[in-house]
Protein backbone atom coordinates (compact mmCIF):
# COMPACT_ATOMS: atom_id res chain seq x y z
CA UNK A 1 0.00 0.00 0.00
CA UNK A 2 1.31 3.42 -0.91
CA UNK A 3 1.66 5.74 2.07
CA UNK A 4 1.77 9.48 2.21
CA UNK A 5 5.27 10.90 2.22
CA UNK A 6 6.61 10.78 5.78
CA UNK A 7 7.19 14.15 7.37
CA UNK A 8 10.59 15.35 8.45
CA UNK A 9 11.18 14.96 12.16
CA UNK A 10 12.65 17.37 14.69
CA UNK A 11 15.07 15.44 16.89
CA UNK A 12 16.89 16.68 20.00
CA UNK A 13 19.94 14.66 21.07
CA UNK A 14 21.31 15.20 24.57
CA UNK A 15 24.90 14.13 25.21
CA UNK A 16 26.22 13.91 28.75
CA UNK A 17 29.77 14.66 29.81
CA UNK A 18 30.64 10.96 30.02
CA UNK A 19 29.57 10.59 26.38
CA UNK A 20 32.07 13.21 25.25
CA UNK A 21 34.97 12.97 27.72
CA UNK A 22 36.79 10.30 29.65
CA UNK A 23 35.73 10.62 33.27
CA UNK A 24 39.25 10.17 34.64
CA UNK A 25 41.61 11.75 32.08
CA UNK A 26 39.09 14.28 30.69
CA UNK A 27 40.39 13.45 27.22
CA UNK A 28 37.74 14.04 24.53
CA UNK A 29 36.25 10.83 23.14
CA UNK A 30 37.02 11.78 19.56
CA UNK A 31 35.98 8.42 18.11
CA UNK A 32 32.58 8.56 19.78
CA UNK A 33 32.08 12.22 18.86
CA UNK A 34 32.88 11.31 15.24
CA UNK A 35 30.25 8.56 15.27
CA UNK A 36 27.73 11.02 16.70
CA UNK A 37 28.56 13.49 13.93
CA UNK A 38 28.14 10.81 11.24
CA UNK A 39 24.76 9.80 12.69
CA UNK A 40 23.52 13.40 12.92
CA UNK A 41 24.62 14.22 9.36
CA UNK A 42 22.91 11.05 8.11
CA UNK A 43 19.68 12.17 9.78
CA UNK A 44 20.10 15.63 8.27
CA UNK A 45 20.58 14.19 4.77
CA UNK A 46 17.34 12.26 5.20
CA UNK A 47 15.60 15.59 5.75
CA UNK A 48 15.31 15.59 9.55
CA UNK A 49 16.01 18.61 11.74
CA UNK A 50 18.51 17.91 14.53
CA UNK A 51 19.49 19.82 17.67
CA UNK A 52 22.36 18.73 19.92
CA UNK A 53 22.42 19.55 23.63
CA UNK A 54 26.05 19.04 24.58
CA UNK A 55 27.59 18.89 28.04
CA UNK A 56 31.34 18.67 28.83
CA UNK A 57 32.48 22.33 28.81
CA UNK A 58 33.88 22.02 32.34
CA UNK A 59 35.52 18.64 31.68
CA UNK A 60 37.14 19.92 28.48
CA UNK A 61 38.29 23.01 30.35
CA UNK A 62 39.89 20.88 33.06
CA UNK A 63 41.90 19.04 30.42
CA UNK A 64 42.82 22.22 28.59
CA UNK A 65 44.14 23.82 31.79
CA UNK A 66 45.67 20.57 33.10
CA UNK A 67 43.59 20.66 36.29
CA UNK A 68 43.05 17.14 37.72
CA UNK A 69 39.58 17.57 39.25
CA UNK A 70 36.67 19.97 39.36
CA UNK A 71 37.27 22.71 41.96
CA UNK A 72 34.65 23.80 44.47
CA UNK A 73 35.01 27.58 44.08
CA UNK A 74 32.23 28.90 41.80
CA UNK A 75 34.30 31.58 40.05
CA UNK A 76 37.02 29.04 39.25
CA UNK A 77 34.49 26.59 37.81
CA UNK A 78 32.96 29.34 35.67
CA UNK A 79 36.39 30.34 34.38
CA UNK A 80 37.16 26.72 33.51
CA UNK A 81 33.80 26.46 31.73
CA UNK A 82 34.62 29.54 29.64
CA UNK A 83 37.85 27.92 28.45
CA UNK A 84 36.22 24.55 27.92
CA UNK A 85 33.21 25.84 25.99
CA UNK A 86 35.50 27.47 23.44
CA UNK A 87 37.41 24.22 22.91
CA UNK A 88 34.27 22.09 22.92
CA UNK A 89 32.67 24.10 20.13
CA UNK A 90 35.92 24.02 18.17
CA UNK A 91 35.89 20.21 18.39
CA UNK A 92 32.29 19.98 17.21
CA UNK A 93 32.87 22.48 14.42
CA UNK A 94 36.00 20.66 13.20
CA UNK A 95 34.23 17.31 13.10
CA UNK A 96 31.08 18.58 11.38
CA UNK A 97 33.20 20.58 8.92
CA UNK A 98 34.63 17.31 7.58
CA UNK A 99 31.13 16.53 6.31
CA UNK A 100 30.38 20.09 5.23
CA UNK A 101 27.72 20.56 7.91
CA UNK A 102 27.44 24.02 9.52
CA UNK A 103 26.74 24.27 13.24
CA UNK A 104 25.78 27.08 15.61
CA UNK A 105 26.35 27.65 19.31
CA UNK A 106 23.48 28.58 21.66
CA UNK A 107 24.21 29.19 25.35
CA UNK A 108 21.27 29.57 27.73
CA UNK A 109 20.46 30.23 31.36
CA UNK A 110 17.00 30.13 32.91
CA UNK A 111 17.06 33.94 32.98
CA UNK A 112 17.28 33.93 29.19
CA UNK A 113 13.86 32.31 28.88
CA UNK A 114 12.16 33.80 31.95
CA UNK A 115 11.03 36.75 29.85
CA UNK A 116 8.35 35.73 27.37
CA UNK A 117 9.82 37.80 24.53
CA UNK A 118 13.28 36.30 25.08
CA UNK A 119 11.80 32.81 25.21
CA UNK A 120 10.09 33.36 21.87
CA UNK A 121 13.26 34.86 20.41
CA UNK A 122 15.24 31.79 21.49
CA UNK A 123 12.61 29.49 20.01
CA UNK A 124 12.52 31.50 16.76
CA UNK A 125 16.31 31.39 16.50
CA UNK A 126 16.29 27.61 16.91
CA UNK A 127 13.62 27.21 14.25
CA UNK A 128 15.39 29.52 11.81
CA UNK A 129 18.69 27.68 12.23
CA UNK A 130 16.92 24.40 11.51
CA UNK A 131 15.17 25.96 8.52
CA UNK A 132 18.47 27.01 6.90
CA UNK A 133 20.06 23.60 7.51
CA UNK A 134 22.25 24.44 10.51
CA UNK A 135 22.63 22.15 13.53
CA UNK A 136 22.25 24.15 16.77
CA UNK A 137 24.51 22.98 19.60
CA UNK A 138 22.96 24.04 22.91
CA UNK A 139 24.58 24.17 26.32
CA UNK A 140 23.93 25.89 29.62
CA UNK A 141 25.94 29.07 29.99
CA UNK A 142 28.06 27.87 32.92
CA UNK A 143 30.17 31.03 32.75
CA UNK A 144 27.20 33.13 33.90
CA UNK A 145 24.93 30.64 35.67
CA UNK A 146 24.51 30.71 39.42
CA UNK A 147 22.25 28.46 41.45
CA UNK A 148 19.24 30.75 41.14
CA UNK A 149 19.25 30.76 37.34
CA UNK A 150 20.66 27.31 36.52
CA UNK A 151 18.59 24.65 34.79
CA UNK A 152 20.35 22.26 37.16
CA UNK A 153 21.53 19.80 34.51
CA UNK A 154 21.52 19.42 30.77
CA UNK A 155 18.85 16.73 30.92
CA UNK A 156 16.40 19.42 32.03
CA UNK A 157 17.80 21.86 29.48
CA UNK A 158 17.36 19.31 26.69
CA UNK A 159 13.72 18.75 27.67
CA UNK A 160 13.02 22.49 27.67
CA UNK A 161 14.82 22.80 24.33
CA UNK A 162 12.69 19.98 22.92
CA UNK A 163 9.56 21.78 24.10
CA UNK A 164 10.71 25.09 22.60
CA UNK A 165 11.43 23.45 19.26
CA UNK A 166 8.20 21.39 19.22
CA UNK A 167 10.40 18.34 18.76
CA UNK A 168 9.13 14.89 17.84
CA UNK A 169 11.86 13.00 19.70
CA UNK A 170 14.27 13.65 22.56
CA UNK A 171 17.16 11.19 22.82
CA UNK A 172 18.88 11.11 26.21
CA UNK A 173 22.17 9.47 25.33
CA UNK A 174 23.94 7.93 28.30
CA UNK A 175 26.27 5.12 29.37
CA UNK A 176 23.37 2.71 29.92
CA UNK A 177 20.90 1.40 27.37
CA UNK A 178 17.67 1.70 29.29
CA UNK A 179 15.85 0.64 32.44
CA UNK A 180 15.08 -2.65 34.19
CA UNK A 181 12.31 -3.68 36.59
CA UNK A 182 14.92 -4.68 39.19
CA UNK A 183 18.64 -4.47 39.70
CA UNK A 184 20.07 -7.05 37.24
CA UNK A 185 23.21 -7.38 39.38
CA UNK A 186 21.06 -8.86 42.14
CA UNK A 187 18.31 -10.49 40.09
CA UNK A 188 19.23 -12.18 36.79
CA UNK A 189 15.52 -12.38 35.97
CA UNK A 190 15.15 -8.59 35.89
CA UNK A 191 13.13 -7.55 32.85
CA UNK A 192 13.88 -4.57 30.61
CA UNK A 193 11.34 -1.75 30.48
CA UNK A 194 10.92 -0.92 26.82
CA UNK A 195 7.95 1.46 26.85
CA UNK A 196 6.65 3.72 29.63
CA UNK A 197 3.21 5.30 29.35
CA UNK A 198 2.96 6.93 32.78
CA UNK A 199 6.14 8.00 34.55
CA UNK A 200 4.23 8.84 37.72
CA UNK A 201 3.47 5.13 38.22
CA UNK A 202 7.13 4.16 38.28
CA UNK A 203 8.75 3.52 41.65
CA UNK A 204 12.12 4.92 40.62
CA UNK A 205 15.48 3.93 42.09
CA UNK A 206 17.66 7.06 42.14
CA UNK A 207 20.93 5.52 43.29
CA UNK A 208 22.65 5.97 39.92
CA UNK A 209 24.64 9.20 40.14
CA UNK A 210 26.17 11.22 37.35
CA UNK A 211 29.87 11.28 36.53
CA UNK A 212 32.41 13.17 38.62
CA UNK A 213 32.52 15.98 36.07
CA UNK A 214 28.83 15.94 35.16
CA UNK A 215 25.71 16.89 37.09
CA UNK A 216 23.18 14.34 35.91
CA UNK A 217 22.20 10.78 36.71
CA UNK A 218 19.29 8.46 36.03
CA UNK A 219 16.88 10.45 38.18
CA UNK A 220 17.46 13.63 36.14
CA UNK A 221 16.72 11.71 32.97
CA UNK A 222 13.39 10.54 34.33
CA UNK A 223 12.55 14.10 35.36
CA UNK A 224 13.51 15.31 31.88
CA UNK A 225 11.38 12.57 30.31
CA UNK A 226 8.37 13.66 32.35
CA UNK A 227 8.93 17.28 31.35
CA UNK A 228 9.38 16.50 27.65
CA UNK A 229 6.47 14.07 27.38
CA UNK A 230 4.21 16.70 28.94
CA UNK A 231 5.05 18.85 25.91
CA UNK A 232 4.20 16.01 23.50
CA UNK A 233 7.77 14.84 22.88
CA UNK A 234 8.57 11.12 22.73
CA UNK A 235 11.63 10.62 24.94
CA UNK A 236 14.16 7.82 24.54
CA UNK A 237 17.04 6.64 26.74
CA UNK A 238 19.69 4.69 24.85
CA UNK A 239 23.42 4.03 24.80
CA UNK A 240 25.70 6.91 23.79
CA UNK A 241 28.62 4.66 22.81
CA UNK A 242 26.55 3.38 19.88
CA UNK A 243 25.22 6.61 18.28
CA UNK A 244 23.89 4.66 15.31
CA UNK A 245 21.16 3.46 17.67
CA UNK A 246 19.39 6.76 17.07
CA UNK A 247 18.98 6.10 13.37
CA UNK A 248 17.94 2.47 13.94
CA UNK A 249 15.35 3.43 16.56
CA UNK A 250 13.89 6.14 14.35
CA UNK A 251 13.65 3.62 11.51
CA UNK A 252 11.90 1.12 13.80
CA UNK A 253 9.40 3.70 15.10
CA UNK A 254 8.58 4.79 11.57
CA UNK A 255 7.92 1.17 10.69
CA UNK A 256 5.52 0.89 13.64
CA UNK A 257 3.84 4.07 12.50
CA UNK A 258 3.38 2.61 9.02
CA UNK A 259 1.66 -0.39 10.55
CA UNK A 260 -0.73 1.93 12.37
CA UNK A 261 -1.47 3.75 9.14
CA UNK A 262 -2.07 0.43 7.37
CA UNK A 263 -4.43 -0.64 10.12
CA UNK A 264 -6.28 2.69 10.02
CA UNK A 265 -6.60 2.47 6.22
CA UNK A 266 -8.23 -0.94 6.63
CA UNK A 267 -10.68 0.50 9.16
CA UNK A 268 -9.00 -1.15 12.13
CA UNK A 269 -7.42 1.83 13.86
CA UNK A 270 -5.52 0.52 16.87
CA UNK A 271 -5.84 3.39 19.32
CA UNK A 272 -5.95 6.97 18.07
CA UNK A 273 -5.51 8.36 21.58
CA UNK A 274 -1.91 7.16 21.85
CA UNK A 275 0.34 9.85 20.34
CA UNK A 276 3.05 9.76 17.74
CA UNK A 277 4.59 6.39 17.38
CA UNK A 278 3.20 3.39 19.15
CA UNK A 279 -0.15 1.78 19.75
CA UNK A 280 -1.40 0.99 23.21
CA UNK A 281 -2.07 -2.52 21.93
CA UNK A 282 1.67 -3.16 22.06
CA UNK A 283 2.32 -5.50 25.03
CA UNK A 284 5.30 -3.31 25.97
CA UNK A 285 2.90 -0.48 26.71
CA UNK A 286 0.63 -2.61 28.84
CA UNK A 287 3.63 -3.90 30.80
CA UNK A 288 4.15 -0.50 32.45
CA UNK A 289 0.67 -0.23 33.90
CA UNK A 290 2.05 -1.52 37.19
CA UNK A 291 4.46 0.15 39.60
CA UNK A 292 8.05 -1.00 39.18
CA UNK A 293 11.44 -0.13 40.60
CA UNK A 294 13.80 0.93 37.84
CA UNK A 295 17.52 0.31 37.61
CA UNK A 296 19.87 1.32 34.79
CA UNK A 297 20.78 -1.43 32.43
CA UNK A 298 24.37 -2.56 32.53
CA UNK A 299 26.79 -3.81 29.91
CA UNK A 300 27.10 -7.32 31.29
CA UNK A 301 23.42 -8.15 30.77
CA UNK A 302 22.88 -10.40 27.77
CA UNK A 303 21.12 -8.52 24.98
CA UNK A 304 18.32 -10.84 23.95
CA UNK A 305 16.61 -9.27 20.98
CA UNK A 306 14.21 -12.19 20.54
CA UNK A 307 11.82 -11.04 23.26
CA UNK A 308 8.21 -11.91 22.37
CA UNK A 309 7.18 -8.38 23.38
CA UNK A 310 9.11 -6.94 20.46
CA UNK A 311 7.60 -5.60 17.25
CA UNK A 312 5.94 -8.07 14.85
CA UNK A 313 8.20 -10.58 13.10
CA UNK A 314 7.87 -8.80 9.77
CA UNK A 315 9.89 -5.88 11.15
CA UNK A 316 13.07 -5.68 9.01
CA UNK A 317 15.27 -5.95 12.13
CA UNK A 318 14.74 -5.59 15.88
CA UNK A 319 15.62 -2.15 17.26
CA UNK A 320 18.56 -1.60 19.62
CA UNK A 321 17.80 -1.77 23.32
CA UNK A 322 16.23 1.44 24.60
CA UNK A 323 13.54 2.74 26.92
CA UNK A 324 10.86 4.87 25.30
CA UNK A 325 8.57 7.27 27.16
CA UNK A 326 5.37 8.00 25.27
CA UNK A 327 4.15 11.60 25.11
CA UNK A 328 1.04 12.79 26.91
CA UNK A 329 -2.08 12.50 24.71
CA UNK A 330 -2.98 16.14 25.47
CA UNK A 331 0.33 18.06 25.57
CA UNK A 332 0.66 21.52 27.07
CA UNK A 333 0.32 24.58 24.89
CA UNK A 334 3.54 26.50 24.30
CA UNK A 335 2.65 29.37 26.67
CA UNK A 336 1.65 27.02 29.46
CA UNK A 337 4.84 25.02 28.97
CA UNK A 338 6.83 28.24 29.31
CA UNK A 339 5.01 29.28 32.49
CA UNK A 340 5.45 25.88 34.12
CA UNK A 341 9.06 25.20 33.14
CA UNK A 342 10.58 28.50 32.05
CA UNK A 343 9.66 30.68 35.03
CA UNK A 344 11.04 30.59 38.54
CA UNK A 345 8.50 30.73 41.37
CA UNK A 346 8.79 33.81 43.59
CA UNK A 347 6.30 32.61 46.19
CA UNK A 348 3.30 30.38 46.81
CA UNK A 349 -0.45 30.93 46.63
CA UNK A 350 -2.55 28.36 48.50
CA UNK A 351 -5.98 27.65 47.04
CA UNK A 352 -8.88 25.47 48.11
CA UNK A 353 -10.22 22.44 46.30
CA UNK A 354 -13.24 24.31 44.96
CA UNK A 355 -11.06 26.94 43.29
CA UNK A 356 -8.80 24.23 41.88
CA UNK A 357 -11.75 22.37 40.37
CA UNK A 358 -13.10 25.58 38.85
CA UNK A 359 -9.87 26.65 37.15
CA UNK A 360 -9.03 23.19 35.83
CA UNK A 361 -12.47 22.16 34.60
CA UNK A 362 -13.71 25.41 33.10
CA UNK A 363 -11.71 27.00 30.29
CA UNK A 364 -13.00 30.48 31.03
CA UNK A 365 -12.41 30.43 34.79
CA UNK A 366 -9.53 32.36 36.31
CA UNK A 367 -8.37 32.25 39.92
CA UNK A 368 -10.66 34.44 42.04
CA UNK A 369 -9.74 35.89 45.47
CA UNK A 370 -12.47 33.86 47.17
CA UNK A 371 -10.61 30.65 46.36
CA UNK A 372 -7.31 31.77 47.94
CA UNK A 373 -6.58 30.46 51.44
CA UNK A 374 -3.08 31.82 52.11
CA UNK A 375 0.01 33.31 50.53
CA UNK A 376 3.70 32.73 51.21
CA UNK A 377 6.76 34.69 50.14
CA UNK A 378 7.26 38.19 48.79
CA UNK A 379 6.49 38.84 45.13
CA UNK A 380 5.15 41.53 42.84
CA UNK A 381 2.35 41.57 40.31
CA UNK A 382 3.20 39.84 37.00
CA UNK A 383 5.61 37.43 38.69
CA UNK A 384 5.23 33.64 38.73
CA UNK A 385 4.15 31.77 41.86
CA UNK A 386 3.53 28.14 42.72
CA UNK A 387 -0.06 26.99 43.21
CA UNK A 388 -0.69 24.62 46.10
CA UNK A 389 -4.08 23.00 46.81
CA UNK A 390 -5.15 22.47 50.41
CA UNK A 391 -8.32 21.31 52.15
CA UNK A 392 -9.88 24.50 53.51
CA UNK A 393 -12.40 22.57 55.59
CA UNK A 394 -9.64 20.57 57.29
CA UNK A 395 -7.77 23.81 58.00
CA UNK A 396 -10.79 25.47 59.59
CA UNK A 397 -11.52 22.42 61.72
CA UNK A 398 -7.89 22.12 62.85
CA UNK A 399 -7.70 25.79 63.82
CA UNK A 400 -11.08 25.64 65.60
CA UNK A 401 -9.74 23.02 67.98
CA UNK A 402 -7.03 25.38 69.17
CA UNK A 403 -8.81 28.75 69.47
CA UNK A 404 -7.22 29.54 72.82
CA UNK A 405 -3.62 28.89 71.81
CA UNK A 406 -2.28 31.27 69.16
CA UNK A 407 1.05 29.53 68.77
CA UNK A 408 -0.55 26.12 68.40
CA UNK A 409 -2.98 27.49 65.82
CA UNK A 410 -0.03 28.82 63.81
CA UNK A 411 1.71 25.46 64.02
CA UNK A 412 -1.43 23.61 62.92
CA UNK A 413 -1.95 26.02 60.03
CA UNK A 414 1.67 25.61 58.90
CA UNK A 415 1.33 21.82 59.01
CA UNK A 416 -1.84 21.86 56.86
CA UNK A 417 -0.23 24.21 54.33
CA UNK A 418 2.91 22.08 54.11
CA UNK A 419 0.78 19.02 53.34
CA UNK A 420 -0.79 20.73 50.34
CA UNK A 421 -0.24 19.49 46.80
CA UNK A 422 1.80 21.57 44.35
CA UNK A 423 -0.24 21.52 41.14
CA UNK A 424 1.24 24.20 38.90
CA UNK A 425 2.18 27.85 38.48
CA UNK A 426 0.48 31.17 37.85
CA UNK A 427 1.47 34.66 36.77
CA UNK A 428 -0.41 36.83 39.27
CA UNK A 429 -2.15 40.17 38.82
CA UNK A 430 -1.49 41.31 42.39
CA UNK A 431 1.47 41.38 44.77
CA UNK A 432 1.82 39.11 47.79
CA UNK A 433 0.80 41.96 50.11
CA UNK A 434 -2.31 42.70 48.05
CA UNK A 435 -3.32 39.04 47.79
CA UNK A 436 -2.97 38.66 51.56
CA UNK A 437 -5.50 41.50 52.00
CA UNK A 438 -8.10 40.34 49.47
CA UNK A 439 -7.90 36.54 49.78
CA UNK A 440 -11.19 34.89 50.63
CA UNK A 441 -13.20 37.88 49.42
CA UNK A 442 -15.48 38.41 46.44
CA UNK A 443 -14.02 40.19 43.41
CA UNK A 444 -16.53 43.02 43.89
CA UNK A 445 -14.83 43.84 47.22
CA UNK A 446 -11.32 44.33 45.79
CA UNK A 447 -11.69 48.01 44.92
CA UNK A 448 -13.24 49.01 48.24
CA UNK A 449 -10.42 47.35 50.13
CA UNK A 450 -7.41 48.24 47.97
CA UNK A 451 -8.73 51.47 46.51
CA UNK A 452 -8.35 50.09 42.97
CA UNK A 453 -9.05 46.92 41.03
CA UNK A 454 -6.65 45.91 38.26
CA UNK A 455 -8.51 42.65 37.64
CA UNK A 456 -11.25 40.54 39.14
CA UNK A 457 -8.82 37.61 39.04
CA UNK A 458 -5.77 36.83 41.13
CA UNK A 459 -4.53 35.16 37.93
CA UNK A 460 -6.18 35.03 34.51
CA UNK A 461 -6.86 31.60 33.00
CA UNK A 462 -4.26 32.20 30.25
CA UNK A 463 -1.64 32.70 32.97
CA UNK A 464 -2.36 29.43 34.78
CA UNK A 465 -0.35 26.30 33.97
CA UNK A 466 -0.76 22.84 35.45
CA UNK A 467 1.25 19.66 35.17
CA UNK A 468 -0.62 17.17 32.91
CA UNK A 469 -1.57 14.87 35.80
CA UNK A 470 -3.37 17.81 37.43
CA UNK A 471 -5.46 18.85 34.45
Amino acid sequence: MKHKEQKALTIVIKLGTSSICDEVTHEPRIANMSLIVETVVKLRREGHRVIIVSSAAIAIGLKRLDIPKRPKHLATVQAIAAVGQCRLMALWDDLFRQLNQPVAQILLTRNDIADRAQYLNAANTLMELLHIGVIPIVNENDTLSVMEIKFGDNDTLSAITAGMANADYLFLMTDVDGLYTENPRQNPNAQPIDVVTDISQLNVDVSTAGSSVGTGGMVTKLIAAELATSAGVTTIITKSSIPGNIHSIIKHLRYLREQEVDSADRGNSINPTVPCDLSASDPDVRSTARSVTLFPRTDFVTQDSSSPSRAPSRTPSPPPRHTRFLPQPHPMRDRHFWILHGLKSHGTVYIDIGAYNAITRTNKAGLLPVGVVDVKGTFNASEAVSLVVIDRKALIEAEAKNLGDVELRKAVRTAVLENGEDVGKAIVNYSSVEIARIMGLKSSEIESLLGYSDSEYIAHRDNLAFAPKHV
